[in-house]
């Protein structure tokens, strides 16, 4: 990632130091009240099962509104356009309704404790070993991704040298999460929800003024970059070049389909955050409510990005030493004063320690509870597996630490993490779906099809496009093409599999594989969640509606 711009840094005053102190004052004290909650090591690692639905819903799309993410959405609008829509309208919102109507009644039933549980019950022992392996590993790789990326944003606006930033940030998340557990991390995903609000709107709303409103900042644009930059399918034509480097068959399949299913129905840091709700039909809603707020989201991140584009025409290019990843703090060091700058700045803080904590949380619980408890050091009491909990979640920030310099061999933080999830998430979601509604789907099937998911992921990167085998024009464009390579490879290695292995018993597969019921149905579904505005299948729908009556005037 390319490190930002020396000229940008923030005229920061005590003002602002105060605020930022205040929020870490009170994350600590959530912490702390969240203590006297965790008795066992399920109020430690779900929360014991209590969270209503609201609470989850928001720290849903909490964990996911890291910082790497804003600062790489806004990159993205400022060099590629409205296109960045697609990430949200096509690469998130289908795949949450689907998790919330039609996935986590499987998960919650099923009583897991983490989605690589489920590939046991499932499937294997094989299965459920390799795929918390993989998933451990991830989780460390992505949260080092948010530590490195919070360093040289520090350093370039506040002056503070990248260890202290990443030290400071990692030893508070450490913190309020060994003291408190799930509990603390997702109560605090809630106050950075609106936290990194407060920090965004008042940067877009002053920057389209700035530009002199939507239409001015369109029409500017427009004669910049052509007729293409504000429309969300311009130039994706087969065949058609574009500065996406993808066309419209591997946006809607490689984005919409393989990449945006995979991260969002089987990446535990989200999935964990709706387990830990009170019943099944707060389960259920999670992903729904966090849906609404992303059908918007999109906006406060991808219109500071077109703003710094008009501000500076050449932002990205040799004739400016800004690049795209300095469009947040372009326009918070040109916009904000004092005070409001303080609120921004705790604000992409607060969006760091969001994303690394989500990774950091559902590391702890899968090392934990499917790795040594299941493999190393089995039928302890316990008070052993909360103590060892608390342990881990020590190790897994001083390894996020060391992969943080992973991060800095990629140029762009973004393309990196796309391609983490063309190797992990894909795999696992081929081998969940599969499962889930082909009953044949045999034990050993489930983990070959991960492996082959994985290698073949792994094959089309590393071989094919950076050896320059076949010519894809961008790292987006091969991450989009890895994640139907590694779907098809790892679906079709399932079948042949299946063929010649055999199939788990049917006594053994109810609740797990669609229209099989379960046979311990929840009973915690109380008569208050009945109500019109509570079922689920309504929130679903609303969402997939309101989403597409945003998307039409981009459309075309």
């Amino acid at each position: 990632m390319q490190t930002l711009a020396e000229g940008l840094r923030l005229p920061t005053n005590g003002l602002d130091y105060a605020i930022l102190a205040i929020y870490f004052v009170v994350v600590l004290g959530i912490g702390f009240a969240a203590r006297a909650s965790v008795k066992t090591s399920l109020d430690f690692f779900l929360s014991g099962r209590s969270l209503p639905a609201w609470v989850t819903g928001l720290a849903f799309v909490a964990a996911n509104l890291g910082a790497t993410e804003i600062l790489g959405m806004a990159a993205t609008g400022a060099q590629y356009g409205v296109a960045v829509v697609h990430w949200y309208w096509i690469g998130a919102i289908p795949a949450m309704v689907f998790l919330g109507l039609v996935m986590m009644p499987f998960y919650y039933r099923s009583k897991v404790r983490s989605v690589p549980e489920f590939l046991l019950q499932r499937f294997d022992k094989s299965a459920h070993l390799l795929s918390s392996i993989l998933f451990a590993f991830a989780a460390i790789l992505i949260a080092g991704v948010n530590l490195y990326a919070l360093s040289i944003v520090v350093e370039a606006l506040l002056g503070w040298p990248q260890w202290v930033a990443i030290v400071v940030a990692g030893l508070f998340v450490l913190a309020y999460i060994t003291i408190g557990g799930l509990s603390s991390a997702i109560y605090n995903e809630v106050l950075q929800f609106f936290v990194i609000l407060a920090a965004l709107i008042p940067i877009t709303v002053l920057g389209l003024k700035r530009v002199g409103g939507w239409d001015a900042m369109s029409e500017s644009l427009t004669k910049q970059h052509g007729g293409d930059f504000m429309t969300a399918w311009g130039g994706t034509g087969i065949g058609d070049a574009n500065p996406l480097g993808a066309n419209w068959l591997t946006i809607i399949l490689g984005l919409g389909f393989v990449l945006s299913f995979g991260y969002w129905t089987t990446n535990f840091a989200e999935v964990q955050r709706a387990l830990s709700a009170k019943n099944l039909s707060a389960a259920k809603r999670t992903p729904l409510i966090a849906a609404f707020p992303k059908i918007f989201i999109v906006f406060a991140v991808m219109i500071p990005g077109l703003v710094a584009a008009v501000i500076v025409p050449q932002i990205g290019t040799p004739d400016s030493d800004l690049t795209y990843n300095d469009a947040i703090p372009l326009l918070m060091q040109e916009l904000l004063p004092n005070g409001v700058l303080g609120i921004a700045v705790t604000g992409l803080l607060a969006a760091f320690m969001a994303g690394m904590a989500a990774n950091v949380s559902s590391f702890n619980t899968v090392f934990t509870t499917d790795i040594w408890q299941r493999y190393v050091v089995k039928d302890r009491p316990d008070t052993y597996y909360l103590k060892f909990g608390r342990l881990i979640t020590a190790i897994g920030v001083l390894a996020s630490i060391g992969t943080a310099f992973i991060a800095a061999s990629f140029s762009n933080i973004m393309s990196y993490l796309q391609t983490l999830f063309s190797f992990f998430n894909v795999p696992m979601f081929v081998v969940f779906i599969i499962g889930m509604f082909w009953k044949r789907a045999s034990m050993k099937s489930g983990v070959w099809g991960l492996v082959a998911g994985t290698g073949a992921a792994m094959v089309n990167y590393f071989w094919i496009y950076k050896g320059g085998v076949i010519d894809i024009p961008t790292d987006q464009g091969a991450n989009f093409v890895s994640a139907i390579v590694g779907f098809v490879a790892g679906a079709v290695v399932m079948v042949v599999v299946t063929l010649f292995t055999a199939p788990k018993p049917d006594a053994e597969l109810a609740g797990l594989v669609y229209g099989t019921e379960s046979p311990a149905p929840d009973e915690a579904l109380e008569e208050a969640d009945r109500a019109w505005y509570r079922k689920p299948a309504l929130l679903g729908w609303g969402a997939i509606v309101l989403a597409a009556l945003c998307y039409v005037p981009y459309s075309f």
